[in-house]
């Protein structure tokens, strides 16, 4: 296997991871504003309180990643998608300096305006990720010189407008099931509702986009003609999915979060065989396209970065398992509570 595959994986398991982290404690953010009480919206702020800032190091570790394994790559997506991305940063700011604000003050207006901030930012951040999907599945206006021929509005197109639909309504639902196992009593019992609202919504957005893409996006299924063994991740995608709604029938909350999990986690992967391997699809020529080799790193850089990487994952895993094991259980409301 290449170090240029290698890394395409690699970069793989860092979106997946932080999909599924960010997902959940976005997810939780998108659903901020159901709740009704100052107490209820307290627990939810502190069901992510310790864990958000350590989710989103993936999405940092990809971003660099990226910028050191391709930088073709990552010269061409940035100033493609430099509004979008700009725009991104905006959500991701207000939406933390929203959490630590909040509390500051009691008066009933201030809270409620940085709910509303905090909502919007949460809701924004996964639409864009998945506008940006969207556009990177159908193609890209980039030329021979990977520089954008078009404009911001060409990346509202209906497929990456579903997209980015679809994953709103997948971080709702990961959010949802997430908050059953953080909270208890009264609250735990409407979030039980609201998780089968937002699975249902779900499985709708799941279902539009796969059959739009099946029937407007062809070569999205070209790899998988090569890759017989792909289509393994599909079935067990699909195993996942119809898990989520048995396993919060019989109120396991635990096995539903692992299936939402696997899910997004095939999602990523399914992305990840479409495109191979190509990172960067033209639509105005296939032979302006980006891939793997023709803006990959040399091979010592690839090489070096490798052991680096082989050194650096499993202290962020570490780390990561530990912050959630010392943070398991219930939620409690004390004086240092956001």
């Amino acid at each position: 296997m290449s170090l240029e595959i290698i890394w395409f994986l690699l970069l793989g398991v860092l979106l997946a991871g932080y999909a599924i982290l960010d997902g959940f404690d976005l997810g939780v953010g998108i659903l901020h504003l159901v709740a009704k009480k100052d107490r209820e919206r307290r627990v939810f702020l502190n069901s992510i309180g310790p864990l958000w800032d350590g989710n989103e190091v993936w999405l940092v570790t990809f971003g660099g990643a990226l910028f050191a394994a391709f930088p073709n790559t990552y010269a061409a997506v940035f100033q493609t998608f430099y509004t979008p991305f700009m725009m991104l940063l905006c959500a991701l700011i207000f939406r933390a300096v929203s959490m630590e604000f909040r509390s500051k003050q009691e008066h009933p207006l201030w809270r409620k305006c940085w709910d509303i901030l905090f909502c919007i930012s949460s809701v924004t951040a996964p639409l864009l990720f998945g506008v940006a999907v969207g556009n990177g599945m159908q193609g890209i206006a980039i030329d021979a010189q990977g520089n954008y021929q078009g404009n911001f509005w060409m990346f509202l197109n209906p497929y990456a407008i579903l997209v980015g639909l679809l994953v709103v309504a997948t971080f709702a639902m990961h959010g949802a099931i997430y908050l059953l196992i953080k909270t208890d009593g009264e609250l735990q019992e409407r979030i039980y509702h609201w998780a089968w609202s937002c699975f249902g919504l779900f499985l709708v957005m799941y279902l539009f986009t796969t059959m739009y893409t099946l029937a407007n996006i062809p070569q999205a299924l070209d790899n998988f003609t090569h890759m017989p063994a792909a289509w393994l991740v599909v079935f067990l995608n699909v195993l996942a999915i119809a898990n989520i709604p048995r396993s919060l029938f019989y109120r396991k909350a635990g096995m539903a979060f692992i299936s939402s999990a696997g899910s997004i986690a095939a999602f990523v992967f399914l992305f990840g065989i479409a495109i191979f391997p190509n990172m960067v699809v033209s639509s105005l020529d296939p032979a302006y396209t980006i891939d793997i080799y023709n803006a990959a790193s040399s091979q010592k850089t690839l090489g070096i970065m490798l052991i680096i990487a082989l050194m650096g994952m499993p202290v962020v895993i570490s780390y990561t398992a530990v912050i959630y094991w010392t943070f398991r259980g219930k939620v409690e409301i004390g004086k240092f509570s956001y």
